[in-house]
């Protein structure tokens, strides 16, 4: 039995940058982050003495006879693609610590995730930038998803990253090296929330890829923020700057597409700031799902009051990318065949 553990992700700045019809164009880059929630893949060589060849669990259980009869898109096409067939049945759960399509990269940590389970279970270790190409390629290339390339890298690498994506398809990961105190400032500035909603994410970065190139110039900015938050980051001076960029992204964002935002996150994101936040975003493509905000110290208990309406909830960076946590080859590689 293979166990593999993924985060998920908060992305700070760049988003837009890290799809591909604008990357190989003009270039990349995002800063990103990820937390201390994960998703939870398990595979094992399912048990011949079933009436079903093959089990997966999520939001549903499906017992299915063949590969081509699993719904879930995901887990149907990384079987194939790794070589799996019907000759032997495979079972694989998913189980997560936030809820799927809130903006937490959860799609794009849950393929990282089933392809470095999947790997394991046949006797391969993954190096973690071929983890994150294979999940990109599975994602946008086998599945046809209206997705970036950011989400698969942080969540193959882990911890706090600048991530380019250059013109030639090529993409660099540099991990921003600050001191401790640095990092515990940033943590300690930041609030997130869950505003109880969910959406297909792929669906409407369609229609923010569709108005990349009516937004050249914000595109770009957002692109220079990377620029000047890790010069923030990377300095002495406050870091009540890093808040004032989020806002100033925030702005740029909700103008490339009508989806990005809404009444309800708009009104969420006003109270959120009128209680003392500097700054802040939806996370993930739009419309729903977890907001992070930048706020002063001594003003999160303000914040968290005046957004007493919706789950708080406390995290912490993970510095670790997807991982192994449990490798029984004995339990694995179940002895008995049809």
């Amino acid at each position: 039995m293979i166990i593999a553990q993924t985060p998920f992700r908060i992305s700070f700045f760049g988003g837009g940058t890290d799809y591909p019809s604008w990357y190989l164009e003009h270039g990349g880059a995002v800063l990103s982050a990820t937390i201390d929630k994960y998703c939870y893949v398990t595979c094992r060589y399912f048990p011949p003495f079933f009436d079903c060849k093959h089990r997966v669990v999520w939001s549903k259980i499906e017992t299915v006879g063949g590969l081509d009869e699993i719904q879930h898109p995901l887990v149907r096409g990384a079987l194939t693609e790794l070589g799996f067939d019907d000759s032997r049945g495979v079972e694989v759960h998913y189980q997560g610590d936030l809820p799927a399509r809130t903006g937490m990269g959860s799609s794009s940590s849950f393929a990282v995730g089933l392809v470095k389970a999947l790997h394991g279970l046949q006797g391969r270790m993954t190096e973690r930038h071929d983890l994150a190409l294979e999940a990109i390629r599975l994602e946008q290339d086998v599945l046809k998803e209206t997705v970036g390339s950011q989400d698969q890298v942080a969540a193959a690498y882990g911890g706090l990253n600048r991530i380019d994506f250059g013109q030639d398809g090529n993409i660099r990961v540099e991990p921003l090296i600050l001191p401790k105190t640095r990092i515990e400032e940033l943590e300690g500035h930041l609030m997130l929330f869950y505003t109880g909603t969910s959406r297909l994410a792929s669906e409407i970065a369609k229609t923010v890829v569709a108005n990349l190139p009516k937004h050249k110039e914000d595109l770009s900015r957002l692109r220079q923020m990377v620029d000047e938050a890790v010069n923030v980051l990377a300095g002495d001076g406050p870091i009540v700057s890093f808040g004032r960029l989020l806002n100033e992204a925030w702005e740029i964002k909700r103008g490339l597409s009508p989806q990005v935002s809404n009444p309800v996150i708009d009104g969420i994101y006003d109270k959120a700031r009128a209680a003392g936040a500097v700054g802040g975003k939806l996370l993930g493509a739009g419309e729903s799902g977890f907001m992070l905000f930048f706020v002063p110290p001594e003003r999160r208990a303000d914040v968290k009051w005046a957004l007493i309406d919706l789950l708080n909830v406390p995290f912490r960076f993970s510095w670790s990318g997807s991982t192994i946590i449990h490798y029984d080859p004995e339990y694995a590689s179940y002895g008995v065949t049809r």
